[in-house]
């Protein structure tokens, strides 16, 4: 009878101690675990120019996609500046082409003819001169008209330098310097056309990416400065989670590990990631984390990317990450 009683009592014993460490095999044959948050990034959108806001399309909690209309300012005073930017445009560009087409043929020809008419005022002047030195000779004149008609010879020749230098620069064009100067001033209003076409495009406010709205900050009516946020957008893509790692367990997360990520929600149905990133700089456990070890245990941050989000994760929510077992 005791010697049953000593086996029975052994087996308990046995079994005990069994169980124990069957317990601590099971916790190390579940793997490592981490703990973080998920961390989605946001954006504040507002317009770069001002006016009065004129149409909200989209409130709190409206799903939106990249390149959808989210609001809209008066488009009218910017109408007009690209209206007038574009006649200034066209101002500048037809004076570049004629700088650069040159004077017209009718100009020419007008000034072929000034010089002729000047070259023909001339000859009748030195006629004029010889006529009066001659009669010089003989008395038949006085020194004044001697004097009047080399006066009048001069000044015919001097008219027609006039004339061919006339001539000469109509049928040269216009100078380098001046087609420089209309190039860049059409260059200038080609300019302000496209900064006066841009800020009537910035009337109209997208979405940078697929997102939800969080917050609608300005109603219609309001008058809006360029800058000012209008409303807060949740991007759906990328989604990440902070989490930390012990140093002892650092190697075991490289970048490009395959992890689970397990939410209180559905702790039956894990996402999965990978590390992205893992932080060079060791730092104090955040106090948001819950780990077994003790707070001030020095830990390194990790951003994990979650592959197959699908708009279940809610900035700051809990994860649990472990090593993805299945293979690579």
């Amino acid at each position: 009878m005791k010697k049953l009683f000593f086996v029975v009592l052994l087996l308990a014993v046995a079994a005990a101690v069994g169980w124990q460490f069957r317990g601590k095999f099971r916790k190390s044959d579940e793997g490592l675990r981490l703990f973080g948050n998920v961390d989605i990034r946001g954006v504040d959108l507002g317009f770069r120019v001002g006016g009065r806001l004129l149409e909200v399309l989209k409130d709190e909690g409206d799903a939106v996609k990249a390149g959808e209309l989210l609001a809209k300012i008066d488009r009218l005073p910017y109408e007009h500046e690209l209206a007038r930017a574009k006649a200034e445009l066209a101002a500048a560009q037809a004076d570049l082409d004629l700088k650069k087409s040159g004077y017209r043929s009718e100009e020419i020809d007008q000034a072929r003819a000034q010089l002729e008419a000047a070259r023909i005022v001339e000859k009748n002047a030195e006629k004029v001169r010889e006529r009066q030195a001659g009669l010089m000779g003989g008395g038949g004149t006085s020194q004044q008209n001697l004097e009047a008609a080399d006066a009048t010879l001069e000044e015919a020749k001097q008219q027609m330098k006039v004339a061919a230098a006339r001539l000469k620069q109509l049928e040269s064009g216009f100078r380098i310097e001046e087609i420089a100067a209309a190039t860049a001033k059409a260059a200038q209003a080609k300019a302000a056309c496209d900064a006066a076409a841009l800020r009537l495009q910035d009337t109209s406010l997208e979405s940078p990416s697929d997102g939800i709205v969080l917050t609608r900050t300005l109603e219609p009516g309001a008058i809006v400065q360029p800058g000012a946020t209008v409303m807060s957008l949740s991007l759906e893509h990328p989604v990440w989670v902070r989490a930390y790692v012990h140093e002892p367990d650092l190697g075991k997360f490289p970048p490009g590990t395959k992890v689970l990520l397990v939410t209180d929600g559905r702790p039956d149905r894990p996402f999965h990631g990978k590390v992205g990133f893992v932080s060079p700089r060791a730092e104090f456990t955040p106090k948001s984390v819950e780990t077994p070890e003790l707070r001030t245990s020095l830990v390194y941050r990790l951003r994990i990317v979650v592959a197959d989000a699908d708009g279940s994760l809610r900035q700051g929510m809990p994860v649990t990450v472990s090593l993805d077992p299945s293979p690579e």
